[in-house]
């Protein structure tokens, strides 16, 4: 029996890079969507090369897949971008794909949304798809717009809402928390009570695996978030047990640890320090899905490997 048919978009990001090897091992053959030509990695079994954002050789892309995974797009560490660079690369382009997809007869469209198409850097209570979603910034709301393009698309779809993702190359606010907790120095977030849903590379990718397989129709957004918030400190001191050392913490009043922040320059991190962005994956626990990995293992692994 001939192994399923993916062509998966956005393979040289940093989710991208981790989707094509965890396909690749579950047997599955990976067609990836190229803006330009480069080498291809291991577990590619083609290449098509064309521009989202001006759709080209999307007949010869699409041909024979089964399914679609697209996980490129402007990411959200592009702060200051145009809302209408967010638009024309996570939602128009997405609509295109998605569109030529239909007329190639694929079974099923995966996206790779975000969490930020539901709700800001912070949330009350714990999220899950039946909330309205509320974006605060361009690019959730470029993400929801192209959630709801595809509600409008004859194809059956997935839009994963994946929380904050880490593992191996992590970028953006992960990345600047594995810095910190590699610092010699005590560290003032030990009073931080804000919990965050986090998500690994390793979690996400078998959500993929799951929605792929999933007798359809499925067509709706999904969450993907491991089961146990953490808060930041707890973050820290599972990097810091990686790395064989201990928490040091110190317990700095919020209000102090913000005025720092402001004094720093990085008064906007404190949201991002001290709220909660707590989420469950409903949608995913009605499909059987489990989260393989634990947050605090895996945070604790990461550190382990370097980062």
């Amino acid at each position: 029996m001939t192994a399923p048919l993916v062509a998966l978009t956005g393979s040289t990001g940093f989710i991208g890079r981790h989707l094509l090897a965890a396909l690749a091992a579950r047997g599955y053959r990976v067609r990836v969507l190229l803006r330009r030509p480069v080498e291809l990695p291991p577990g590619t079994s083609g290449a098509v090369v064309g521009d989202l954002a001006r759709p080209q050789n999307m007949a010869a892309a699409l041909s024979g897949a089964d399914a679609v995974v697209h996980s490129a797009g402007l990411a959200h560490a592009m702060s200051g971008a145009p809302e209408d660079d967010y638009r024309t690369f996570n939602t128009e382009a997405t609509r295109g794909l998605a569109q030529a997809a239909a007329r190639a007869r694929v079974r099923r469209f995966v996206f790779l949304s975000s969490i930020r198409a539901q709700s800001g850097p912070s949330a009350e209570g714990i999220l899950t798809e039946a909330d309205a979603p509320a974006p605060t910034d361009a690019y959730g709301r470029s993400k929801l717009a192209a959630e709801e393009a595809l509600a409008g698309i004859d194809i059956d779809y997935a839009a994963l809402r994946p929380v904050l993702v880490y593992g191996p190359g992590q970028k953006g606010n992960m990345a600047a928390l594995m810095r910190l907790a590699g610092a010699p120095y005590p560290l003032p977030f030990g009073g931080l009570a804000g919990r965050r849903s986090l998500v690994s590379v390793e979690s996400l990718s078998d959500a993929v695996d799951a929605v792929l397989r999933a007798p359809g129709p499925l067509r709706r957004p999904l969450i993907v978030s491991e089961a146990e918030p953490l808060t930041v400190p707890e973050m820290i001191s599972a990097l810091r047990a990686g790395l064989g050392r201990r928490p040091g913490l110190l317990p700095l009043p919020a209000p102090l640890l913000g005025a720092l922040l402001d004094l720093t320059g990085r008064g906007e991190l404190r949201e991002r320090l001290a709220g909660s962005l707590v989420a469950r994956a409903a949608g995913l626990d009605a499909l059987g899905w489990t989260a393989p990995v634990a947050t605090r293992r895996g945070l604790e692994a990461l550190a382990r490997a370097g980062g």
